[in-house]
């Protein structure tokens, strides 16, 4: 089986899988499945913040996804023009026009104030962290200015400010997002405040 097979291969402590170790696994899985002796499931490999890779690695991932064992891919990204890594070429989310043109891009839009409520809802109590209605109300009004991700992250400092005022029973309220939102800033407002502070940053 393939497990043996590895096993025959692999020189002892030598861990790294060769391209020849590789392309005798394929052709053993390629086998199986056209005997129906196994089937195949893809797996998924999801990508995050894909602008930031190389060109080499677009390069690696094209040729990987003509394999028949190839798993489903999702990229994501929050770029539009932009340069693609390794190059000087500016391309729409900065990946190559040949890749870009074997996906299909999923059209997205911004949370409303309600899916912000819900979505910070079901973290916290994910998280196991008490927080009243009125602060969830704040909590996705302040995601609505800056980013539902910034809202998400105030979760844990507005329940530790809590915890701090009442630690039998810690709530997270409107008072509470205000103080935590103070102390902590989003990457909008941080940018601003230096913008803001001549001299601060630059020579």
């Amino acid at each position: 089986d393939i497990m043996s097979m590895m096993g025959n291969m692999l020189k002892p402590k030598k861990t790294e899988i060769t391209d020849k170790l590789r392309m005798e696994i394929n052709k053993v899985v390629n086998k199986y499945i056209d005997q129906g002796v196994a089937e195949l499931i893809p797996g998924v490999l999801f990508i995050d913040e894909v602008h930031m890779l190389d060109i080499e690695c677009f390069t690696y991932l094209n040729k990987a996804l003509e394999s028949t064992i190839a798993p489903i891919v999702i990229m994501a990204t929050n770029r539009g023009l932009s340069t693609i890594k390794g190059t000087e070429i500016v391309a729409p989310h900065g990946i190559p026009l040949d890749l870009l043109d074997r996906l299909l891009i999923i059209r997205t839009q911004p949370q409303s104030i309600r899916e912000m409520h819900l979505i910070i809802k079901v973290r916290a109590d994910t998280e196991g962290i008490k927080i009243s209605e009125e602060g969830l109300v704040a909590l996705a009004n302040l995601g609505n200015t800056t980013s539902l991700r910034h809202a998400i992250q105030l979760l844990q400092p507005a329940h530790i400010l809590a915890s701090s005022q009442n630690s039998a029973d810690p709530i997270v309220t409107p008072e509470i997002i205000s103080e935590a939102s103070t102390l902590f800033l989003d990457a909008s407002g941080s940018a601003k405040r230096l913008k803001e502070s001549h001299g601060f940053i630059d020579q």
